[in-house]
């Protein structure tokens, strides 16, 4: 998931993003209403954490100017366990909302279900011969082998396999897991690779991850590799 965070307190917003950052998301932050009302804006999230007591503009003031261009999920995050404040979120168009202080793992489960709800239909197991990928309790099994990945490899591999067959550039996928302007200089993309090839294809066959010289790099199964 690729996540903005509009928190102006600073534990806070460390404590969501490193998180949230261990989960495999992808996390923008904003530190007040008008940066986080920029970035909701030009930027397409799945879901925006967005508090209601933030400098330069509120909450909901960001909420009202979002739901007027965009419908991207928008979980409320506020101090004051109100029920006017929180009427006034959903009625503006919040789709969900949390009182601090709040549990992360509830935060997570709520940002995972309405991510689900914003994108089409997506089953929740990925399969490409026997490798299988369940994305809700974020196993990786190939046939009967557990694979242990950390949270990027797992973040890459689901890039790769919901683009099963597809040729993927080192830029590509540079922005699509971590998020960044590819530097050709830098050798992320083809460590991550190297590592996940290792996890899940180096003890088993058929091979499932090729290099495309000059091209980039796709998930598909063959008997031998393109390299």
């Amino acid at each position: 998931m690729k996540i903005l965070i509009v928190e102006d307190e600073p534990k806070t917003a460390g404590y969501l993003q490193r998180g949230l950052g261990e989960q495999g998301c992808i996390v923008d932050l904003a530190c007040n209403g008008i940066d986080g009302q920029h970035l909701a804006l030009a930027h397409d999230y799945d879901v925006v954490v967005l508090d209601v007591m933030l400098p330069g503009i509120d909450g909901f003031s960001v909420l009202r100017t979002l739901r007027a261009r965009k419908q991207t999920p928008v979980i409320m995050l506020t101090a004051r366990d109100q029920v006017e404040d929180r009427v006034k979120g959903l009625h503006d168009g919040a789709d969900d909302y949390l009182v601090k202080p709040f549990s992360f793992l509830e935060l997570l489960a709520r940002l995972q279900a309405l991510a689900r709800r914003g994108r089409p239909q997506e089953p929740a197991l990925l399969k490409i011969a026997d490798l299988q990928i369940d994305l809700m309790a974020r196993k990786v099994l190939r046939g009967n082998a557990r694979i242990n990945l950390t949270a990027k490899e797992f973040a890459l591999l689901v890039v790769l396999a919901r683009r099963q067959g597809e040729i993927l550039s080192k830029t590509a996928i540079a922005e699509l897991v971590w998020d960044m302007n590819f530097d050709s200089n830098t050798n992320v993309v083809e460590v991550a690779i190297k590592r996940l090839r290792d996890k899940i294809d180096a003890p088993f066959s058929p091979k499932l991850l090729h290099t495309i010289r000059g091209m980039g790099y796709v998930l598909e199964p063959r008997e031998k590799d393109a390299t």
